[in-house]
């Protein structure tokens, strides 16, 4: 294994101890909100922190991109940039619903080589590092051998933050919606994105992520073998927060019905 995947399982086992004991008597956890249906809590900071110090602990010349502090801790010219979010699924985990995630990763000069996606409810880690493929608690995942849309689960997640294009969503929605075996919403990307690396979800589509949201999950899915790409079938989701992922096969079916509905003033 290597030594910063080790340091990056370390950071958010670390992290979901924070979660772990907060969810224990979540009523009590303050909660703010940054925005319309975007919150915050002192876990999600309380997380964040243990993760930030953990990674410089062990690399000390590192950047640092995470959600809640932005680039305030670490070196902002390093080639080295870990991207953090302490606490993806922050609503289910206010509702007590146990559908959240801690999703580190690491980028060298913006390519992500690095991936940790830890379920602290489940106690499932997912990993992987780029050119040596992806691992649930220490088993080697793959994506689903599903290869008929019409057979297939997609994942996807609501817009939350804004609306001014839920009706070219709903219209993917819909066309997803009558061309598969269902639709689930379980409201945290970075997971998403781990079910479609281990076969639990055939394909995903989200549109207005944060790169904190995807960067490692994107990595799961590549290193499963599956493809991903934003809505021109690209390789620039992490930068446009569009996002297309799923078994080959199912991904060649799907990109085409959410491209159909991509409205013209939303980037690729």
């Amino acid at each position: 294994m290597h030594p910063t995947l080790s340091i990056a399982i370390k950071a958010a086992r670390r992290a979901g101890n924070t979660i772990n004991r907060a969810a224990n008597d979540v009523d009590r956890i303050r909660v703010e909100a940054k925005a319309a249906n975007d919150f915050v809590t002192e876990v999600d900071r309380a997380a964040e922190a243990a993760i930030i110090e953990t990674l410089l602990d062990a690399y000390p010349g590192h950047g640092i991109l995470a959600e809640e502090s932005g680039r305030t801790a670490g070196n902002a010219d390093s080639e080295f940039q870990w991207i953090i979010d302490p606490l993806d699924g922050t609503t289910n985990f206010i509702h007590g619903f146990p559908q959240y995630a801690v999703s580190i990763a690491l980028a060298k000069n913006g390519v992500v080589e690095q991936g940790v996606v830890y379920d602290p409810t489940r106690n499932e880690l997912f990993t992987a590092t780029k050119g040596a493929g992806a691992m649930l608690n220490e088993r080697r995942i793959r994506v689903s051998r599903r290869n008929k849309l019409a057979e297939s689960l997609i994942a996807t997640g609501f817009p939350f933050r804004e609306f001014d294009h839920v009706d070219a969503y709903l219209a993917m929605f819909k066309d997803v919606c009558q061309k598969t075996a269902g639709i689930r919403r379980p409201g945290a990307a970075a997971l998403d994105l781990a079910y479609v690396a281990c076969g639990r979800a055939d394909g995903f589509w989200e549109l207005g992520l944060s790169i904190w949201d995807m960067a490692a999950g994107a990595l799961l899915v590549q290193e499963a073998g599956g493809l991903i790409s934003d809505l021109a079938g690209e390789s620039e989701y992490l930068h446009t927060g569009n996002v297309v992922a799923g078994t080959p096969k199912v991904f060649a079916q799907l990109l085409p019905i959410i491209q159909a509905h991509r409205p013209a003033d939303v980037a690729a």
